[in-house]
């Protein structure tokens, strides 16, 4: 697969909700449910993040996962029996992110979105509201121009073998979605407003994966143009300074993972990194999971 290739985003399997009281079935209740995550994953990394900024590590404990699956169908043998026990010879791979239930030994979700909703607003607590109410079409609206703006149309304009007609295309398509969040962040501390949100927390993952992983396919001048968005690399400087964002990348895993799934032909883009990462993250990968059963 070339690594500039868009690929569709699996169905997840599993898709219930965290209620708000018994009634619901899936309620919020400390300790009994539990994340696992492998943060060189985007996903994962997004829910690592939003798990840090509400201070969840005593109610909502995360299992870390090996950075590179450790299934040979591509998932994660940990993953397995969670699988398995909420679907009777389950067909596929064992896939990170997961929100399993202690108490039943079951998997609630592995859909991204829901998972970072349902942790802002069932165990938010004490911690910042990052889906405020009336915010819910100002963060979907993020999360396109994210998917469709940033990470596809970097993947078309990274096509070796791919039409040079849509190339320019896609770099173009790049190029004004980081002049609007540029223009958007002239004025905006943050990418909705004055205050974080889940939005925030898609779009530094979303530069990132431009950085440390689409840009390897850019020829230099495309890279040139794309670190001239100055406002919108502070920012994500000025995150990755945060306790919550940077410490949570695995720089090492990231690399792994990109040069695992990513087959094209590497261009003159993988020469510099735009921002320093290594500046903010810990040193050395998270320790993995042992395999054993869940």
């Amino acid at each position: 697969m070339s690594a500039a290739s868009p690929t569709a985003a699996p169905v997840p399997r599993f898709r219930s909700r965290i209620g708000c009281d018994a009634r619901s079935g899936y309620y919020a209740a400390p300790h009994r449910y539990r994340l696992h995550l492998a943060p060189s994953c985007p996903n994962c990394l997004q829910i690592a993040i939003t798990h840090r900024l509400l201070g969840l590590d005593d109610t909502l404990p995360v299992t870390l996962l090996p950075a590179l699956p450790d299934g040979p169908d591509g998932g994660h043998l940990a993953l397995r029996p969670l699988y398995e026990a909420g679907a009777h010879q389950h067909r596929g791979p064992a896939a990170a992110p997961v929100l399993s239930d202690d108490w039943t030994g079951t998997v609630v979700s592995t859909h991204t979105p829901d998972i970072l909703r349902d942790l802002a607003r069932r165990f938010g607590g004490d911690g910042p509201d990052l889906c405020p109410r009336g915010t819910e079409q100002a963060v979907e609206t993020v999360s396109r121009l994210c998917e469709r703006g940033i990470v596809s149309a970097a993947q078309r304009a990274g096509r070796s073998d791919g039409d040079p007609a849509d190339r320019t295309s896609g770099l173009a398509t790049l190029l004004r979605t980081l002049d609007v969040l540029d223009w958007r962040l002239a004025s905006h501390a943050y990418v909705l407003g004055a205050e974080l949100t889940l939005a925030d927390v898609q779009l530094w993952v979303t530069l990132v994966q431009l950085d440390l992983v689409h840009r390897h396919y850019l020829d230099a001048a495309a890279v040139q143009r794309v670190t001239e968005h100055s406002r919108v690399w502070a920012y994500a400087r000025r995150l990755a300074a945060h306790p919550a964002f940077g410490p949570h990348l695995d720089l090492d895993g990231i690399t792994r993972r990109h040069h695992a799934h990513c087959r094209g032909e590497e261009a003159a883009g993988a020469a510099v990194r735009i921002v320093d990462w290594e500046a903010y993250a810990r040193h050395g990968s998270p320790e993995p999971v042992a395999h054993r059963p869940v």
